[in-house]
């Protein structure tokens, strides 16, 4: 199956992203930022001298990856034990809070893992192609590093665990949360199962304040998600929340 949206003119987009930076939940940004008009991505640097980064950084993400260095890296060190906590619409994202308990060990850092949330299109492109849904899950060491892993979702059979979590959209208004029950393996089971099988580089946050020094990883291989998934997400929103790809300036993307 080709991995462009075949319908990207119906579903450009579906939550705004939340800031990465917030990693933990309840914290919001004192200006308003989104995804349309005057407050869009071309927008964010000029909103707030605090988000100055969006407009002047030389490492910012999302990227186009196109070429990477064979860096021979090794499997993912994830450690996950324990399942989510909540669902919330936090009215640029539908989020889903992790418990205390799961870990990503990155160059022997341990960065924990707290929330994953969704974009629809992905916000990272792989050599051109955009998919329909890519998820991130944001881990935070105790040091206030940031590690996120992108995972690529293409137009396919209904997957089962995303579907749980569609099953929320539906009544989840701004600022609303739920009880979310995924446990570990339903958590694991929404990442690719190759663990070796990623590209890595240095980014920055995907939304305001655009921090850099944060740490990407995206999964070559999508996993599937159906058409009627990603229209249930948009349908939450209707309005698109990926930031548009942006210069790598030279960066090194290791594979």
């Amino acid at each position: 199956m080709d991995k462009k949206i075949k319908y990207l003119s119906t579903v450009v987009a579906f939550v705004g992203a939340i800031s990465i930076a917030n990693a933990n939940e309840g914290n919001h940004n004192t200006k308003h930022w989104g995804y349309l008009g005057d407050s869009s991505p071309a927008h964010w640097g000029e909103i707030d001298s605090k988000f100055k980064m969006c407009g002047e950084g030389k490492q910012q993400s999302p990227i186009d990856i196109v070429s990477a260095k064979d860096a021979n890296l090794t499997p993912l060190k994830l450690d996950y034990k324990v399942g989510s906590k909540s669902i919330i619409n936090n009215g640029h994202s539908i989020q889903v809070n992790i418990k205390d308990g799961n870990s990503l060990t990155l160059d022997g850092k341990v960065y924990k893992l707290k929330q994953f949330h969704f974009h629809v299109p992905s916000e990272n492109n792989i050599h051109g192609d955009k998919f329909p849904l890519e998820a991130h899950f944001v881990h935070v060491s105790d040091d206030g590093k940031i590690a996120v892993i992108g995972v690529m979702f293409e137009e396919g059979k209904e997957n089962p665990i995303l579907k749980r979590i569609c099953n929320h959209l539906s009544h989840l208004d701004k600022g609303t949360k739920e009880r979310c029950g995924l446990s570990a393996e339903d958590i694991k089971s929404i990442m690719p199962k190759d663990g070796d099988n990623y590209y890595r580089f240095k980014g920055s946050l995907t939304t305001p304040p655009c921090s850099e020094g944060v740490d990407w990883i995206v999964y070559k291989k999508p996993l599937n998600v159906s058409k009627e998934q990603v229209n249930a997400f948009f349908n939450t929103f209707s309005f698109p929340n990926n930031r548009p790809v942006q210069p790598a300036n030279g960066r090194a993307i290791e594979e």
